[in-house]
């Protein structure tokens, strides 16, 4: 598989346009997917975002599996980050984020509150990679509120404030932060949910880690959707591949099902799943510690 790199000029350019903004704002939103609740998140943030305090907001929680989601919340919060899952459709989304937020910048809010300052509208910027739900979450946080523009400190040109209630501010900043990933599993698997565009990685390549992903993890999802036996996936994955692509009549045609596959899995026809198991992460970052 080819190793895919994000082109540094524009990386370099996001970088400094979050740098920037980070003076402006009391915390940052981390908005990944519950899908991929660590392969989602951009490597660098740590790094970009320093010290500011930071909320984890885990999306699109109706498609992860419940389990593993919260397994990453406990996981988020042992590192000391505050992490929400939430599925930004619902209309509960804007009290449920705020009430996140407050609690996050509860010792701030304290001492803002001991100087006389009350009810001071808390001022994020949320910060995701494509596909994690970002322009929904932005369209549910601002609803039919016009966007707050004017000559204010922090507004800029392609910058604006977004009211979402009386307790939280949003800056909308143009750009958003793409991942730069060597990690042939971390493309597989955002290629697989379609956070990068399919052309960059092979199909064939990318159904094979599915399947090899989905019958290990959840085989009872993969009988049910595609009638197969105990022993069906015992086979190969190749055999696998095989044995499906003439079972829907597609004769050699494998691109026929490679599509399928992909389009089933990301519609959701397999269930809920969670592509980022915590324990096997958690045992690379160990492996990855002891080189």
């Amino acid at each position: 598989m080819v190793i895919i790199q994000w082109f540094p000029g524009h990386m370099s350019k996001a970088r400094r346009q979050v740098q920037e903004n980070l003076k402006h704002v009391d915390l940052v939103m981390e908005l990944v997917d519950a899908r991929l609740p660590l392969s989602s998140r951009n490597p660098m943030l740590d790094k970009i975002i320093g010290t500011k305090p930071r909320l984890v907001i885990i999306n699109k929680k109706d498609l992860g599996n419940d389990l593993e989601t919260q397994k990453w919340v406990h996981y988020f919060e042992a590192q000391g980050i505050l992490a929400v899952k939430i599925n930004s459709k619902e209309q509960q989304t804007v009290k449920k984020l705020t009430k996140a937020a407050r609690l996050v910048l509860a010792d701030k809010l304290q001492r803002a509150s001991e100087r006389g300052i009350q009810n001071k509208a808390i001022r994020t910027m949320i910060i995701g990679i494509p596909n994690v739900g970002k322009s929904t979450l932005m369209n549910r946080l601002a609803g039919k509120k016009s966007a707050i523009t004017g000559n204010r400190p922090g507004v800029t040109k392609g910058q604006q404030w977004l009211k979402t209630n009386e307790e939280l501010e949003i800056l909308d900043t143009p750009g958003i932060l793409w991942p730069k990933f060597e990690d042939q599993t971390i493309g597989l698997k955002l290629a697989l949910t379609g956070a990068i565009k399919d052309d960059l990685i092979p199909k064939d390549e990318i159904t094979i880690f599915g399947l090899t992903f989905f019958s290990k993890h959840f085989p009872t999802e993969l009988k049910r959707r595609y009638n197969l036996t105990a022993d069906d996936l015992e086979l190969t994955v190749v055999d696998l591949i095989m044995l499906l692509t003439k079972k829907y009549g597609f004769r050699d045609d494998y691109d026929r099902f490679y599509d399928l596959f992909i389009k089933e899995v990301r519609d959701g026809k397999l269930g809920t799943y969670t592509l980022d198991i915590v324990s096997e992460m958690m045992q690379k970052d160990d492996e990855d510690g002891d080189d």
